[in-house]
Parts: structure tokens; sequence; C-alpha cells
């Protein structure tokens, strides 16, 4: 919806969740020689100041980014996310945010290539402004990233990390995003798939996690979070979840690690717990 803006969020436990296997896969990815594209659905401004009136207005980073800042005992997985951040905030102090695209970029090597799109007017400008001198090798679309991408399967190195990450303000996206998985499929069977949904209190979001196992049989992988006993009045987040398509190698056995300790520091209350389960060929 264009109504959603990133960065009150910016920096939540559900950024920590994406953000990291973001990083895991694509290090992973460039492991191999050959060239591979990034492209993202959803892709936002792009990075995000945490002093700014929205990033402030409710502190999500709190309970993502904040606590895990200053620690010490950071799993692998954790660390190289943390990194990628504190490298954004050279002085030590955190001010700056780096969202799915910024990290992309990060790890993405001369050959590798960004595709982002994104529907907001305001944020595809700022996206449009934090990349402006990223040339050739990112290529930004205003559009809808549901069918945009589409037009990029396959892509020419047969090679890609796609990640579907919708607001799911509009209980469309759920449908939409299932739908857009399968087509992509048709086109691009071998890539790799990341969908990231939120736990909130509407049917729609408590059977994704089903309906994405029926997307394929086998060669999948759930991981989800959550921070907390979903709320009395029925609002906000309580956690959130990331499924993989052709997940790489290594990232089961990162988040073995990784996510009971995310339970252990960003765990709010005894409502929080993790998920981990694949079925790989």
């Amino acid at each position: 919806m264009l109504s959603y803006r990133h960065a009150f969020h910016a920096g939540n436990h559900a950024d920590v969740l994406k953000h990291l296997i973001v990083v895991e896969a694509l290090r992973y990815m460039a492991q191999k020689d050959k060239p591979f594209w990034y492209i993202d659905t959803h892709a936002g401004a792009g990075a995000y100041a945490l002093d700014s009136a929205q990033a402030t207005k409710n502190a999500e980073f709190d309970t993502g980014i904040g606590p895990l800042w200053n620690r010490k005992d950071l799993p692998e997985a954790v660390e190289a996310f943390v990194d990628e951040v504190r490298a954004m905030n050279p002085d030590g102090t955190l001010r700056f945010y780096p969202g799915s695209p910024y990290l992309a970029w990060r790890t993405l090597r001369e050959q590798d290539r960004l595709r982002l799109f994104e529907l907001h007017p305001t944020e595809i400008n700022v996206l449009r402004e934090n990349f402006h001198d990223a040339g050739r090798r990112a290529m930004l679309y205003a559009g809808d990233g549901f069918t945009g991408i589409l037009a990029l399967l396959p892509p020419a190195p047969r090679r890609a990390f796609v990640l579907i990450d919708p607001s799911y303000e509009d209980k469309k996206d759920y449908a939409r995003t299932i739908d857009t998985l399968n087509e992509s499929l048709k086109r691009f069977a071998t890539g790799t798939y990341a969908v990231w949904y939120p736990q909130v209190q509407r049917p729609e979001s408590q059977r994704f996690p089903e309906q994405l196992k029926r997307v394929l049989p086998s060669n999948w992988l759930h991981a989800s979070l959550t921070v907390r006993k979903p709320s009395a009045d029925g609002y906000g987040l309580h956690g959130s979840g990331m499924f993989l398509i052709n997940p790489p190698y290594s990232l089961v056995n990162a988040l073995k690690t990784t996510m009971p300790y995310l339970v252990e520091q960003l765990g709010i209350d005894d409502g929080a717990k993790f998920t981990l389960e694949s079925k790989l060929s």
C-alpha cells in the first residue's frame, strides 16, 4: 500500500531476521566465481536514519539491532550482519540502518547486478538518491515488483537471489506473493527465492507458511522468530518469518545456532520462540 513507509520499522526484530538471512545467503552465493543478480520486489528507501522522526516515533530498532549492537558473543551469521550495520556507522554510534538493497550492494562483486523495484513515489526517489552513483550495475524501477520481476526472469547469468517482501498491509499481498512465486518458478526454477512475512493476528498471516510449503514439495527452508505473545487487542507485530526456496546449502546449519540466540536476546516475554524447518532435496 502506498501509505506504508518502512522507516517507521527500520532495524526492528523482523528486519534482523530478514537481513541476517539475506547477508548469509549472498555471502554464500558470492563464493562462486559466476555472477548473479539480486532482485528485490519491494526495495523501500534502501537505507534509513534511526534518528529521524519516523524511526524514533516508536523506536522499533530497540527490539532488533539495538540489543545486538554492543554484544560480544554474536553467532557467526549474526556477526556478519551486524558488521555490515557497523560499516554504515564507523564512529560506533548506531545512527543509520541499511535496508536489504544496501546490504546486497555491499555484498555484490563487480560482476554481479542489482535490480530493485519500489512503487511508493517518495521511497523510489530516496532509493534513487541512495544509489545515484551505482552506475549500470544497479537498475531501479518505479513500479509494482510483483509483476515487474517476471520480465527479468530468467536473468542472464542464470543465478539470482530474489527477495519478495511486501508490507502485507493489503491482505491481497499474501495471494499475490504465492502467485508471483509460482509464475517466477515457471520462468526460473533454479533461482533462490526468499519470502518475508509478518506474524500478525489475521487469518492470511497464520495460514501463509503452510501455503508456501505447497509451492514446491521439497527444497525449501522456513525460519520464524516470535518475540512476544500476540497482544490482547489483536494489533501489532509479534514476530516474522522467512521462507526460502532453493536455499543456500549453508543456511540451515547457520540458523541452528542463530535462532536460539535471537530468541534469547530479542525475546520480550515467555511467548518468545523460533521455528526452523526444512525439506531439502
